[in-house]
């Protein structure tokens, strides 16, 4: 039953992620003026590419959203609500508005991706580098399609660093003997409301002396 719960627990936190993920991308996308192709590959590339580089790295197939195809048809159907209520609505769309959803796919997708793979029997740092890749690489595909440097490499506030850092808090968690379902949403808490809290109050690495 507790492996039934875990199970359901990591699909939940999957298609969050990704839906979050997604929806970042539209935002950014409808913030530069994309058309909607553009807005789409967006929305996927998002959604589906730090997932899509962590199966390729562990040797994963079929990719995630190969296997479950709904959330191919679930991104989909995001970007048609979402493009059509963007249009009609007119919002205002700022880059701090796109922090929250990105912030929230962090923490998930981080999760995600330390727990599938300690799950597939890696050592622990090769699983939280698994995490900050599955967290971090559909916001940089995002930017780079939208003609950005990457929001991870140039805004100073901490975003890798984070996913890292909850990375080997879901690793301690476990061998402390916590629960799969308890440190999977300890991490997910962690690294977004840190993130959160990162941008909200301006916290920033050190940069370059000018």
């Amino acid at each position: 039953m507790d492996g039934w719960r875990l199970d359901g627990l990591r699909l939940v936190i999957e298609v969050a992620a990704t839906l979050a993920f997604a929806l970042s991308g539209l935002l950014e996308a409808a913030r530069r003026r994309l058309d909607p192709v553009g807005a789409c590959v967006a929305a996927f590339l998002t959604a589906f590419g730090g997932g899509t580089l962590r199966d390729v790295l562990l040797d994963r197939r079929p990719f995630f959203w190969v296997q479950h195809t709904e959330y191919v048809w679930a991104v989909l159907a995001l970007t048609v609500i979402a493009l059509t209520v963007l249009r009609a609505q007119h919002f205002a769309l700022t880059e701090r508005a796109i922090q929250v959803p990105d912030a929230l796919g962090l923490g998930l997708f981080a999760a995600s991706g330390v727990d599938l793979a300690l799950a597939l029997g890696h050592e622990p740092l090769i699983a939280v580098l698994m995490g900050v890749i599955t967290g971090v690489f559909g916001g940089v595909l995002r930017d780079i399609v939208c003609n950005e440097i990457p929001t991870v490499f140039r805004d100073h506030r901490p975003y890798a660093l984070v996913a890292f850092a909850g990375g080997w808090l879901h690793v301690g968690l476990l061998q402390l003997g916590v629960q799969g379902e308890a440190a999977l949403l300890a991490t997910v808490a962690a690294v977004a409301g840190a993130r959160g809290l990162a941008v909200a109050l301006q916290w920033e690495l050190p940069g370059w002396r000018t």
